[in-house]
């Protein structure tokens, strides 16, 4: 399997290759690289709807170019945890920082601090910390932390040295999508208003109309759908323990 960066024709392949509507998979079998390689490639240069092989080229490259002129990070400095690869778990991070501008958080240094934060163990990061990490001054964390924590995507509170810590929690994708859904409800009622003002029987409240029966039996569905599944987002955990602790039915100690 070929290791390096892509070159500007197995970009011009895979470009062909969303044209046709192939699977991020499919297109790595052609190239013979890894789909990671081929998600990690489509998604950092505008999704596969917008992707153009020659400005993903120059993309990287400029890329590449601002990296060398950073100041070069010392990877004794940070560890990674569990044996993880460091250079594999930077480029996960950016793939993920990608993916969440793609998903509705334009600005890019908030997707690196919310990013950061769901990929650490401890789900929390202190200032110092993100700064070091992502090698930006405090204030671009302070003004990214204030706008993620007035949409409810993460929290504060003090640790025992009185510093403060930034936290995800695994709750916040649920709360997220109820609040989606408290809007889409505003949404279908002011479509409806609208039935009545324009006139039932017109063409423009039948369409008023149609599209807030359209939301109003999506919504409910989605509303319904995170409810039965809000436990799925602590379920792991909770398997995982009572695993351990359930004794095997050969009898054996539990694994």
């Amino acid at each position: 399997m070929p290791g390096g960066r892509l070159t500007q024709q197995e970009r011009q392949q895979i470009a062909l290759g969303l044209a046709d509507g192939l699977a991020y998979a499919e297109i790595a079998r052609g190239l013979d690289r890894p789909t990671s390689t081929i998600t990690r490639e489509v998604m950092r240069n505008g999704g596969p709807a917008a992707y153009r092989a020659d400005l993903a080229h120059r993309a990287t490259e400029r890329r590449t170019h601002q990296r060398r002129q950073a100041a070069p990070r010392d990877p004794k400095a940070s560890p990674q945890p569990h044996g993880r690869d460091a250079e594999a778990v930077r480029e996960y991070e950016e793939t993920f920082t990608d993916v969440l501008m793609q998903t509705g958080l334009s600005n890019k240094m908030m997707a690196r601090v919310l990013g950061s934060l769901y990929t650490t163990d401890a789900g929390s990061l202190t200032a110092s910390e993100l700064v070091e990490r992502l090698q930006v001054s405090p204030a671009s964390i302070s003004k990214s932390i204030a706008f993620l924590e007035s949409q409810g995507l993460v929290r504060r509170e003090r640790d025992e040295g009185r510093r403060e810590r930034y936290i995800v929690d695994d709750d916040i994708w649920y709360q997220s999508m109820m609040a989606s859904a408290r809007s889409t409800a505003q949404l279908v009622e002011t479509a409806r208003q609208g039935v009545g003002v324009l006139g039932a029987g017109t063409p423009a409240a039948a369409r008023l109309e149609n599209i807030a029966r359209f939301l109003d039996f999506v919504n409910e569905s989605i509303t319904r759908a995170a409810e039965q599944a809000r436990d799925v987002l602590y379920a792991k955990a909770e398997a995982t323990s009572n695993a351990a602790a359930e004794p095997r039915p050969d009898g054996g100690a539990p694994s």
